[in-house]
Formats: C-alpha cells, structure tokens, sequence
C-alpha cells in the first residue's frame, strides 16, 4: 500500500523526518518521534486529560448504582447495558468513520460524551438516584465512545507515517494503561473529599480540552479511491464489506484473532477475587485484591515507558506472535506462583506482552489496511478489545468455580501459547509480515 497519499499532513520534506540514530539510554526509552507531528501531539496531549477523566466516570456510576441499590448484581447489569450500545455503534461508527470527515465525527462524539458527562453530573447533584436514568446515560455514553473510538484511532495513519505507526500505537497505549492506574486511584481519593457528583463534572470538563485539540487537528476527509465519484454510504452493506475485507486479507484476520485467543484464553481478572481470597489471603485480601488488579497496568506502563526497545521492529507479525505467546507464559506463571509479589511480577510481565501485542497490532490494523477501509478495521477492533475480556470473565468464572482458580489460570495461560503457535505455523500470513 502507498502510504503517501495518505498522509499528506505531515509529509513534508524536513529533516526530522529521518531522525538521528538514538545513543545510551535514549536507546530504550519510549520513541517519541510521533510527538514531532504538530497535529497528532495536539491529539495525544489531549488523550492525557481524557484517560483519566474517563476512569472517574469509570468507577463512579458503579459506585453510585451500587450506593442505591446496594447490590452487586445491579453493578454488573449496568456493564451489560453499555456493552450492547458500544458493539453496535462501534461497527456502525467503523462504516460512518470511512464515509466522512473524520474531524468532524470526532467533534460531534466528543461534544456528546461531555454532554452525556454533564448530564451524569446533574442527576447525581439532584438526588434522583433513579438506577434506570444511570444505566440510559451509561448506554448513551457507551454508543458515543462506540462512534468516536473508530475514527480516532483511524485518523493517526493520517497523521504520522507508516514507520512511525508503532511509536504512536505505544504513546497512546501508554497513556491510556496510565490512565487505568491513576483514574481509579485519584477516584478513591477525591470521592470523600468532594463527593461523587464532581468526579462527572471533572470528566466533562477534561472532554472540553479534547474537543479543542480536535477543533485544532486538520481536515480528514476521506481519501479518493479511484476514479469514482460515488458519495460512500455507512449501513449494514458497507458493515458486511469490512467484515469480507477481513476475510480477503488474512493478517488482519489473524491480528484480530491472536487478541481473541490473549483475551478470552487467557485474561483471568474474574478469578481475582478468588485468588486474593483463597490463595493470598495471608497478605491482606484488600492488599492481594488491589495487587492483583493493577499488575498487568502498570506492567503495560513500564512496556510503553521503554518501548524504543522494540518500536522500530520492522517484523510486525512476529512480534505479535512472541508477544502473545509472551503473554500466555506470563498468565501460566502467575497462576503457578504461590507467592503473591511472584504472581505480581508475572502479571507485570504479562503487561508488557500487552502492550508490544496492542502497539504492533495496531500498527498493522493501520498500515495492512486502506483508508478508506480504516474505520471499519478500528470498529472491529473496538468490538474484539471491549467483549474479548467480558467473555474472558464468563469463562474464567465458569472453569474457575468447577475446577478451581489456579487450575483455569494455567490451563488458559498455557492454551493462549498453544493455540497461538498453531495459528503461526498453519496460517504463515502474520509470520510474513512486515512494514
């Protein structure tokens, strides 16, 4: 694929665009040669706002559906209310992504999450503690985000070039797994000092700052393609054709796949509880439990943190390929490890994997892929990120109750590097690629 044309914003003939070889320390640090690119650092400056403001909305409607209600179960009803909304308007988002300016569709998304945000904001401030209210606003949201998510994540290949893609894939992984540790933690913190209802307000105000940057990003329309005139439509034709796209092209098809086989095989965040009551409960259940949860994060802050380790690999499929498998070796550990600093390290370990897994996938959803085709490849990607690990807490719940915790967690770990391994050597499509 040519990617001159599509990326005609930043394709000026300077001398940054070949940068000086990195010495010393510089060599492992992460690569921000992305963050030279005027229009994508106003993109990724606002990212830093918006992923921790997300988490507080994150983290408050299941703690104020829960301070209603006082059930867990309304808490996990109220995920699955957002979840059909975001699968949904995600491949639908893909298809519109593909149709028009995707500046404007990004100005239109974020100007309806922070409405959504303000609105979750006034009926926390007046009392209404209706969980109904909560769980449509929750659904609004989630359709907004399903309808945004594409279209950013379509737009960098627009942005920087192709050999900077994986860069750019690690600085905004980084800063959305940043986002997860911080969010949550800066949560817990402000909810008794200023109460619930500001965390929403604070979220609408970060979406403020995103909406400016978009506002200052170029135009996106869609590229030509061809010699044809004919206006592109975004219904369930144009859907099906992204999913045929996939079919033809089997890198894609199987980038999609080794996150399936990671995430549903091998992501056991459901046994969590389990674990840190049953396995380490003579650590503290809190302490193992928040543990437990922020390991793999923070191990996939530290991957991007040093990610000029591995960002300028040129063979993209094999390191998605060593990185799941990674990632599989690291959850068979974890799950082996009597010891919960050991099975901390492991889950660090197993974040790593993830994020070289997330920033060369996504560098090959962005330069394997047409422009034109772009939204709708990010659309599945949002559909295969957002549901793989939901069906990974079914899974693990179900195994993990008849045979036990530790049982589940090494037999996925090792079915994650298994299954892998047979999809490199059956399928050579992934192995072969390169930039």
């Amino acid at each position: 694929m040519d990617t001159s044309e599509s990326s005609t914003e930043h394709q000026e003939k300077d001398p940054s665009s070949v940068p000086p070889k990195r010495r010393g320390w510089r060599r492992w640090a992460m690569d921000t040669r992305p963050l030279r690119r005027p229009a994508y650092r106003r993109l990724w400056s606002s990212t830093i706002v918006t992923a921790v403001g997300s988490q507080l909305t994150a983290v408050a409607v299941p703690k104020q559906i829960y301070d209603i209600t006082g059930s867990s179960a309304w808490v996990g009803a109220a995920s699955l209310a957002g979840l059909l909304p975001l699968v949904v308007f995600a491949l639908w988002g893909g298809a519109v992504a593909d149709t028009m300016d995707r500046r404007k569709l990004l100005l239109i998304t974020n100007s309806g999450i922070a409405v959504t945000s303000v609105l979750f904001w006034l009926q926390a401030v007046t009392g209404l503690e209706s969980v109904t209210a909560l769980m449509v606003l929750l659904a609004v949201q989630q359709a907004f985000w399903g309808l945004n998510a594409p279209a950013r994540n379509a737009s960098i290949a627009r942005l920087v070039p192709a050999d900077e893609l994986p860069a750019a894939s690690a600085l905004g992984s980084t800063v959305m797994q940043t986002g997860q540790v911080v969010g949550p933690l800066l949560a817990g913190v402000l909810i008794p000092v200023i109460g619930l209802a500001e965390l929403y307000l604070i979220d609408a105000l970060a979406l403020c700052v995103t909406v400016w940057a978009v506002l200052r990003l170029p135009a996106l329309p869609p590229l030509a393609s061809g010699t044809t005139t004919t206006k592109r439509r975004a219904g369930v034709r144009e859907i099906a054709e992204g999913f045929r796209y996939i079919a033809l092209h089997k890198v894609l098809l199987l980038s999609f796949l080794a996150d399936v086989v990671a995430m549903v095989f091998g992501m056991p965040r459901a046994l969590f509880p389990q674990l840190a009551s049953q396995t380490y409960a003579s650590y503290g259940e809190g302490l193992a439990l928040g543990l437990l949860f922020a390991a793999i994060p923070i191990g996939a802050v530290a991957g991007g943190l040093f990610s000029g380790t591995f960002s300028r690999a040129r063979r993209h499929g094999w390191m998605v390929i060593g990185a799941v498998v990674a990632w599989g070796a690291a959850i068979t550990g974890f799950g082996l490890s009597g010891s919960l600093w050991l099975a901390v390290m492991f889950l660090a370990l197993a974040g790593v994997a993830d994020m070289v897994s997330m920033v060369f996938r996504g560098a090959i959803l962005l330069s394997a892929a047409s422009d034109e085709m772009r939204g709708r490849m990010q659309g599945v990607f949002t559909v295969v990120v957002a549901g793989g690990p939901r069906l990974a807490d079914v899974l693990h719940g179900t195994v993990g109750s008849a045979f036990g915790a530790r049982t589940a967690t090494v037999g996925g770990g090792l079915l994650v590097v298994a299954v892998m391994l047979v999809l490199a050597a059956a399928l050579p499509a992934l192995r072969r690629y390169r930039v």
